[in-house]
C-alpha cells in the first residue's frame, strides 16, 4: 500500500495495488463529514444552555414611579379574587338552598379560578419585590402546563354552563332530567379532560423547541405564544397543533354558547310575561358577561396572527383574563344573584 501526494502535499490518494483509479482523499472530506449535521449539535447545546440558565421574565411593569401603584392594585385584585372565590365555594357547599346543578358548576368554576390565578400572580409579585424575574426551565414548563390546563378547563366549563342555562329557560319542566347530577359530573369531567388534553399536547411541543434567541421573555409569565417568539427551530408543527387546539378549545365551546343563547333569545322573545322575560335575562346576563370578557381576551391572544400582536397588547389582554376574570367571575355571579346574597345573609346572621 502506497500513499502519493497530490497538489503539493495537501491531499493524498491511497494505492492498495487493486484499484489504481481510486479518488483522492482530502482532509476537506473529513471536515465536511464532521460538520454534516451541525444543527443537531447546535440544538443540543442550546437546549443544554436553556436548562442551565432558564429564562428571565420582564414582568408586567417596570420599576418606575407608577410601578408601586400598579403593584398595590394587583395585590389587592389577587387577594380579593382569592377571598371572593373562597366565599363562593364556602357558601355553595354549606347552604342547602344552593345545592343545585347550576351552583355546583359555579363552585367548580371558582375552584378553577383560584388555581388559575395562583399559578401566575404570586410569582409575578415575588419577582417585583425581589427585583429579579428569573425562572428555571422546569418552573417555566410547569407554569405553562398548569395555566393551559386550568384555562382550557374554564373554557369548556363556561361553554357547557350555557347548555345548563338553555335547559333552565327553554325546557324548565325537563330540567331535573336533562341536567341531573350525573350530567353535572360528566360536564365537569369533560371540562377537566379538555384542559388536560390541551396541556399535554401544547406544553411538550412548546418547551422542546430550541430557544436560540434571547432568553428574556417580554411577559409576566411563560405564555405559549410568547415562548414561540424565542424559538428559532421549525415551528410548523407547533403552529399547526396550536391552531387545532385553539379551534377546539375556543370555537367548540363558543359554538355551544352561541347556539344555546340563540335558542334562549327566541324563547324569551316569545314570552308574554314581562316578569318572565326579566327573570330570564337576569339569569343569563351574568353568564354572558363572564363569557364575553374571558373569550374575547383569549381570542385575541390565541386566534389572531402574530403580526397583529405587540408586547404591550399581549400583556394587557393576558392580564385581563388571568388576573381580572378570576375576580369578576364570583363578583358577577354573587352580586347579581339573589340566592347567593341570601345565603351570605343567612351565614352572617348565624355568626
Amino acid at each position: 500500500m502506497r500513499c502519493y501526494p497530490l497538489d503539493g502535499g495537501s491531499a493524498f490518494w491511497v494505492d492498495s495495488g487493486q484499484n489504481k483509479s481510486s479518488a483522492p482523499f482530502s482532509p476537506h472530506h473529513l471536515i465536511h463529514s464532521a460538520s454534516s449535521k451541525p444543527f443537531k449539535l447546535s440544538t443540543m447545546n442550546e437546549n443544554n444552555g436553556t436548562l442551565t440558565r432558564g429564562f428571565t421574565l420582564m414582568g408586567l411593569f417596570t420599576h418606575d414611579k407608577g410601578s408601586g401603584f400598579f403593584f398595590s392594585v394587583i395585590c389587592a385584585v389577587f387577594f380579593m379574587a382569592m377571598i371572593a372565590n373562597g366565599v363562593m365555594i364556602f357558601l355553595i357547599n354549606i347552604d342547602p338552598h344552593l345545592h343545585t346543578p347550576m351552583y355546583f358548576l359555579l363552585s367548580h368554576l371558582s375552584v378553577i379560578d383560584t388555581l388559575y390565578i395562583s399559578t401566575i400572580v404570586p410569582k409575578m409579585l415575588v419577582d417585583y419585590l425581589m427585583g429579579e424575574g428569573t425562572i428555571s426551565f422546569i418552573a417555566c414548563t410547569a407554569q405553562c402546563f398548569l395555566y393551559m390546563g386550568f384555562m382550557g378547563a374554564e373554557f369548556f366549563l363556561l361553554g357547557l354552563m350555557a347548555y345548563d342555562r338553555y335547559v333552565a329557560i327553554c325546557n324548565p319542566l325537563r330540567y331535573p332530567v336533562l341536567i341531573s347530577w350525573r350530567v353535572c359530573w360528566m360536564i365537569l369531567a369533560s371540562s377537566w379532560f379538555g384542559g388536560a388534553l390541551d396541556s399535554f399536547l401544547l406544553t411538550p411541543i412548546t418547551m422542546s423547541l430550541p430557544f436560540c434567541a434571547s432568553h428574556q421573555i417580554n411577559h409576566f409569565f411563560c405564555e405559549a405564544p410568547t415562548m414561540l417568539r424565542l424559538a428559532c427551530g421549525d415551528r410548523t408543527t407547533y403552529e399547526t397543533v396550536m391552531y387545532v387546539c385553539c379551534v377546539a378549545m375556543l370555537l367548540i365551546p363558543f359554538s355551544v354558547v352561541t347556539a344555546s343563547y340563540t335558542r334562549i333569545l327566541i324563547t324569551v322573545h316569545q314570552m308574554t310575561s314581562a316578569e318572565g322575560r326579566k327573570k330570564a335575562f337576569a339569569t343569563c346576563s351574568s353568564h354572558m358577561m363572564v363569557v364575553t370578557l374571558f373569550y374575547g381576551a383569549a381570542l385575541y391572544t390565541y386566534m389572531l396572527p402574530q403580526s397583529y400582536h405587540t408586547p404591550i397588547k399581549d400583556k394587557v389582554f393576558s392580564a385581563f383574563y388571568t388576573i381580572l376574570t378570576p375576580l369578576l367571575n364570583p363578583l358577577i355571579y354573587s352580586l347579581r344573584n339573589r340566592d347567593v346574597m341570601g345565603a351570605l345573609k343567612r351565614v352572617v346572621a348565624r355568626c
